[in-house]
């Protein structure tokens, strides 16, 4: 039955009704952003139907390792995070900033025009929210405010995911950024199975929630619902892969910019960008002019850039990091010790994927754990 639904709420939607809540959402004008297999991975993709999930898959993860592979239930979201995450439709990989055309009479610039798009994203888990908030201050703090960002954002929905597991590579819980979410979201789901049942306990989060949740056919949740879901978040909280030890890890790296450790971790180091192109908090960019072959049309895109790359720091006269050494310093002391003087608030938010996509393994807890056992404080002046 539908019911008017407040903020503040718990509902139970049934499994068999999860259709109703995409059906809900495409019928309000949003694209369905959420989980789907594609190449051997689970990624976020626009759905129109619920078999597009990954009904019964789950992840095997570890630094330099992803595996899909089959659950023994039909669990919907038994899996961690894969390579993707929702940045990539908030700030787009790759973005046409304007347009410009040979004429009769000169050149014609044409500014982009596409409308911009209406999310809906499922199943964001509570270290992707945290996330969004982080790539929120970075994009959407006056003065400087990425327009293309927060239009986007504005208009996005968002229903989280508390997680019912944790891969082989997550350490949201030293983060604290998970696994159970606490706010950001429009509605929340967690994933109930047992008992021959399968449900969801759904969480109403907003008034833009609540419009959603008024569609769908519900029933009101009991104290058993919400002590089950307590439960599963219970569960993945104590079941990390990885820990990180975050007290006072700001001044720790901010102090040893000379450990050894940056040697190690340079020699197995291949620069290739992989951990920034994953991580859903990252933002660099650079700007390009693609033209036709015939010459008459360029487009100047912006396209994710990475400070592993030796050309982003290029200026006149060179490159400011040339060694791979300076360059994975700079990334990692930077998302967590400098992001805290620029935005606030750590730029890590536990999710691991950075961990598990480096094709060599390196493993960031592994490498701030180093350096506290042994710091190298250096000299002050």
């Amino acid at each position: 039955m539908s019911n008017l639904c407040k903020v503040g709420e718990n509902w139970v939607l049934s499994r068999a009704k999860l259709q109703g809540l995409i059906d809900a959402l495409t019928g309000s004008g949003y694209q369905v952003i959420a989980p789907t297999v594609r190449d051997q991975a689970i990624v976020y993709d626009r759905i129109f139907n619920e078999r597009e999930l990954p009904v019964g898959f789950t992840d095997e993860q570890d630094g330099g390792k992803y595996r899909l592979k089959r659950r023994s239930d039909e669990s919907v979201f038994g899996f961690a995070v894969g390579p993707t995450s929702w940045k990539r439709f908030l700030h787009p990989p790759i973005f046409k900033l304007w347009g410009a055309a040979k004429t009769d009479v000169g050149i014609a610039f044409k500014p982009n025009t596409d409308p911009v798009p209406k999310y809906a994203f499922l199943g964001v888990r509570a270290c992707e929210l945290q996330a969004i908030g982080v790539q929120d201050r970075v994009f959407m703090t006056p003065p400087f405010i990425d327009s293309v960002y927060a239009q986007r954002r504005e208009l996005a929905l968002i229903v989280a995911l508390n997680c019912s597991m944790s891969g082989g590579t997550c350490f949201c819980a030293s983060m604290n950024t998970g696994p159970k979410v606490s706010s950001g979201y429009d509605l929340a789901l967690t994933e109930l199975l047992g008992g021959g049942a399968h449900n969801f306990l759904l969480h109403v989060g907003s008034e833009k929630g609540a419009q959603i949740a008024s569609q769908l056919e519900l029933e009101p949740a009991t104290a058993t619902h919400t002590n089950a879901a307590d439960a599963v978040v219970a569960h993945t909280a104590s079941t990390m892969g990885r820990q990180l030890d975050i007290s006072g890890v700001k001044e720790l790296l901010a102090s040893n910019l000379e450990h050894p450790r940056w040697d190690a971790v340079a020699a197995r180091c291949e620069s290739c960008a992989n951990c920034t192109m994953v991580c859903p908090t990252c933002f660099c960019t650079t700007v390009e002019d693609v033209t036709d072959l015939a010459g008459q049309n360029t487009e100047h895109q912006r396209r994710w850039d990475s400070c592993f790359t030796s050309d982003f720091s290029h200026v006149h006269g060179g490159s400011v990091r040339q060694s791979t050494k300076s360059r994975y310093r700079q990334w990692l002391t930077h998302k967590l010790s400098t992001w805290h003087d620029q935005f606030g608030t750590s730029g890590c938010v536990g999710c691991g994927r950075c961990i598990t996509w480096c094709p060599v393994g390196i493993d960031l807890t592994e490498e701030v754990r180093a350096i506290r056992e042994e710091p190298k404080a250096e000299a002050k002046a």
